[in-house]
């Protein structure tokens, strides 16, 4: 039994390994048996921890200190260990990661079939048909099949075959147009160099041609050959974005309304006005502002060209000088 009641009150028994501990240390020095709560463990251990060499007995090393030293930092007994608290990774750092090595492995996956695409054996690659030209800007759905703004380039087989912007096909190789979906798909089936008959509206008046097609590159050459024709293209003088569709009153045909026309131009020297409603342009019928603007710039600088306008419900025929862009 004690002398000192004092000290047995500050004193506690480890339950472990029976060394007597100070009271308020959570763990026991000798064996690392949990004792109770307190805050004075960890601060005499990380104090003993940081301390320079020579401030403990012995050697100058925690471990070097006499067992029960009332200052000496705990110890850890076979089969007890404490655990160091893992630094987990957020969900959004694994996300990243996950991320990174799924663009990582498309990269790799899109250069290994890059290289091994050429060696395939022919039976499995699939070879897709160049799809037939016509000769047209581009389709647009309308009512009772697909139309568009102009043929171009010249000589193209849409050209050729008599179409004009504005014009309505609903039949092409004995088939029925219902949309620019389907007659694109129908161009794509359509070996290059076939003729095919073309079922068209225009004016009211349903009509037929016939158009062979060409290839890609055939069109390229014929817009190219345009462009750069040595003549240059023609000028006429008029605002092309005032420009609009209109149908002529009492019949079921449509023209071009011109709005502004440039002073001094072909057009202005012609005696072409504002309201004007082009009908026909060098004999070729227009329906479309497209269509006027390719066959103004088809006709040759210098030469004359017979325009049509409705002026007042009144059909006028007005040749033109026409100009040079």
């Amino acid at each position: 039994m004690s002398m000192n009641p004092q000290m047995d009150a500050a004193v506690t028994t480890c339950g472990n390994c029976r060394s007597p501990m100070p009271k308020e240390l959570r763990f026991c020095r000798n064996c690392g048996f949990r004792l109770g709560e307190g805050s004075a463990e960890y601060t005499e251990t990380v104090r003993f921890q940081n301390a320079p060499p020579g401030t403990f007995p012995g050697n100058g090393t925690p471990n070097s200190f006499p067992q029960g030293f009332a200052g000496a930092p705990m110890t850890v007994s076979p089969g007890r260990h404490l655990r160091k608290r893992r630094r987990r990774m957020s969900g959004m750092s694994w996300m990243f990661i996950g991320l990174l090595i799924f663009f990582i492995s498309a990269a790799a996956l899109t250069s290994i079939v890059k290289q091994i695409a050429p060696h395939l054996p022919g039976r499995i690659a699939v070879a897709v048909p160049p799809r037939s030209y016509v000769g047209v800007d581009e389709f647009e759905t309308t009512d009772g099949g697909v139309t568009f703004g102009n043929v171009e380039p010249p000589g193209s087989p849409a050209d050729k075959a008599g179409l004009v912007g504005g014009d309505i096909i609903t039949a092409a190789d004995g088939r029925t147009v219902e949309s620019d979906d389907h007659i694109m798909d129908l161009l794509g089936e359509t070996p290059i160099g076939k003729t095919i008959d073309i079922v068209y509206i225009r004016d009211g008046e349903t009509k037929t041609t016939k158009l062979t097609t060409i290839s890609r590159e055939e069109s390229g050459r014929l817009e190219e050959q345009f462009d750069n024709r040595p003549q240059g293209h023609g000028k006429f003088g008029y605002q092309q974005r005032q420009t609009e569709r209109v149908e002529i009153p009492n019949t079921k045909m449509f023209g071009v309304q011109l709005g502004d026309i440039s002073p001094n131009n072909p057009a202005d020297l012609a005696g072409i006005k504002e309201g004007d409603i082009v009908v026909e342009f060098d004999s070729i019928p227009i329906r479309s502002p497209e269509e006027l603007l390719s066959r103004v710039r088809r006709a040759l600088p210098y030469t004359s060209v017979t325009v049509v306008v409705m002026r007042d419900g009144e059909r006028l025929e007005i040749p033109v000088k026409m100009g040079r862009q």
